[in-house]
């Protein structure tokens, strides 16, 4: 029956073209992130003033390491402070942190966000900060981050620059899974944008601005979810870049169950389409009037499907199709399936760093199928997330901390 290979011919150029598109996009990338970043700083001749803000709501199981941490960098102490931002926190950690040497301040808002948070500090605190330096609750920066930092800044003093988020835990199958992820995005959407010369993607923490610029800049920021994108939309029409610092590296604890993860994904998807809804068509218009291929380019990636749904799509989709027309139809499209789930496995093998080929990765793949359905569920789960801010809770996390060894294996 010719109508129905008809439509069987339209489905399959259809989920064609579409998984081409996803599967190119992060190829492209994920090719670059093999080559160097070149990016020369040299050591700077003075120690700028840094303020490190730390919001957190709720986040009593974890601030208070967190914030002995920071204290501890090897960084001149006049030279900095550590900034708590304690949202609804317990009066006894309250006690704990006003014991020590940070500058706690508290806030409560009828509808908490990240942005309102840092937004009050700002107004609190002094202006006389050269840089900012963005952590979550659950942050820790490795000895020598804040030095990085300074460097970068002695350079490109009104910029900003992302550091290295690296999994602080992989003590479940949803932690390591989630760990991979941020790898790859890490190695894609960083450090391959900025090989290409491409503004590197920001991922709400463990990045830091030009203090003046960074404050102005949040003031215009009302953002209930994702406030990192309206931020990177405002910086990129402003034809600011951000750098990337492969070497910044700081801790950041992954999701460990199912419930987690689904609540993450709900803020993230939520943020993404919602302001690629927001900013496409100036994207687009800056494209063809002013050449800014770099807002075009952010806009562009949040058309994308998240990678766990390629990856779902791919295993289920190209080996659906080449059955088919083994079996059935015989409309000759199988090598071309073929050639794209090859490039597909290469994508990812070039962006998961080495350290992750173990038996517990192995193990973690399995999960892949409930993280994409969990993914796919997600999707008809947005409505309403931008009312209220959707919190992802933290523990401390002692167990399979990245260790010195696996540190040098990232760096390389």
């Amino acid at each position: 029956m010719n109508w129905i290979s008809d439509i069987y011919y339209v489905f399959q150029i259809f989920f064609l073209i579409i998984l081409s598109i996803n599967v190119l996009y992060h190829f492209v990338f994920s090719l670059a992130s093999l080559f160097p970043i070149r990016l020369h700083l040299p050591q700077a001749g003075s120690y700028r003033k840094i303020a490190i803000l730390i919001p957190g709501y709720k986040e009593d199981n974890v601030m208070l390491d967190v914030a002995k941490d920071a204290l501890n960098q090897d960084y001149p102490r006049e030279k900095y402070d550590v900034v708590v931002i304690a949202d609804s926190f317990a009066e006894t950690t309250i006690a704990q942190l006003k014991e020590m040497p940070v500058k706690l301040i508290e806030v409560s808002f009828d509808k908490s966000t990240k942005s309102k948070a840092l937004n009050q500090a700002m107004s609190l605190l002094p202006d006389d900060y050269d840089v900012a330096v963005v952590l979550d609750a659950d942050n820790i920066m490795i000895p020598g981050f804040l030095s990085q930092i300074n460097n970068f800044f002695a350079s490109k003093p009104d910029s900003a620059v992302q550091g290295h988020r690296v999994p602080k835990n992989a003590n479940t199958p949803f932690a390591v899974l989630d760990g991979i992820s941020e790898e790859i995005g890490n190695q894609m959407f960083r450090k391959g944008h900025a090989v290409l010369g491409l503004s590197s993607g920001i991922v709400g923490s463990g990045m830091a601005f030009g203090y003046t610029y960074f404050k102005n800049t949040m003031a215009k920021i009302k953002a209930v979810s994702g406030f990192d994108k309206e931020l990177e939309i405002i910086m990129l029409k402003e034809r600011h870049r951000v750098y990337y610092l492969p070497d910044a590296l700081v801790y950041d604890e992954k999701v460990q169950n199912a419930d987690a993860f689904s609540k993450q994904r709900r803020r993230w998807l939520f943020s993404q389409y919602y302001y690629l809804r927001i900013a496409f068509v100036d994207a687009l218009t800056g494209l063809i009037t002013r050449g800014d291929f770099n807002f075009f380019n952010k806009v562009f990636q949040w058309i994308m499907f998240p990678r766990i749904i390629i990856i779902g799509l791919m295993c289920v989709v190209a080996p659906l199709f080449v059955l088919l027309e083994l079996l059935v139809f015989q409309v000759f499209i199988t090598p071309v399936w073929i050639i794209l789930f090859s490039v597909f496995i290469l994508t990812f093998v070039m962006a998961i760093p080495k350290k992750y080929y173990n038996r517990q990765t192995l193990s973690a793949i399995g999960y892949i199928p409930q993280g994409a359905f969990l993914m796919f569920k997600t999707f008809f789960s947005l409505k309403g997330a931008n009312k209220n801010f959707i919190h992802t809770p933290h523990g401390a996390v002692e167990e399979n901390q990245t260790t010195v060894s696996e540190i040098n294996m990232i760096k390389e």
